[in-house]
């Protein structure tokens, strides 16, 4: 199994957090109809490697960048029982690396960042239909909450 190394994202790697960015719009398309056809754009790529309250994480193979993700702190709503918990999103693989616990690596490491600001709940979104990451997450831990719906009028 390739040796996985988990480091701190960086500005030098904002080129192919670029790539990895259009790999998430591509990859969550075909389960959100109302995507615009070009031109997405979710995250501010920059305040997630710079922001004190935000840990971008990379995996590197070698020296070839093959995932990251991050972990966002957050103030809760005043009636659950935590005040912050981190919010994760951007987990990407690059498709040759999937399957070999590179996911699993960076969900650890955020984990960890998270445990170590006094955080007790992590939180993401993933789409109903796509059942390879919810059983992703499920065997990560995490568990279903609650599904938003939507209608066109």
């Amino acid at each position: 199994m390739e040796q996985i190394i988990i480091r701190k994202a960086a500005l030098s790697d904002l080129d192919i957090l670029l790539q990895f960015e259009q790999g998430v719009v591509e990859a969550e398309r075909p389960f959100n109809p109302v995507l615009k056809e070009s031109g997405v754009h979710y995250y501010n790529i920059n305040e997630l490697i710079t922001a004190d309250h935000i840990e971008l994480l990379v995996a590197l193979s070698g020296t070839e960048v093959i995932g990251c993700g991050y972990a966002r702190i957050e103030s809760a709503k005043p009636f659950l029982k935590y005040e912050r918990y981190a919010y994760l999103g951007f987990m990407y693989v690059v498709p040759e690396h999937r399957g070999r616990g590179v996911n699993k690596a960076i969900l650890q490491e955020l984990t960890a960042w998270s445990k170590a600001k006094g955080i007790t709940e992590l939180r993401l979104d993933v789409y109903s239909e796509n059942i390879i990451a919810v059983n992703a997450y499920e065997k990560a831990g995490f568990k279903k909450l609650h599904i938003q719906m939507r209608s066109e009028i």
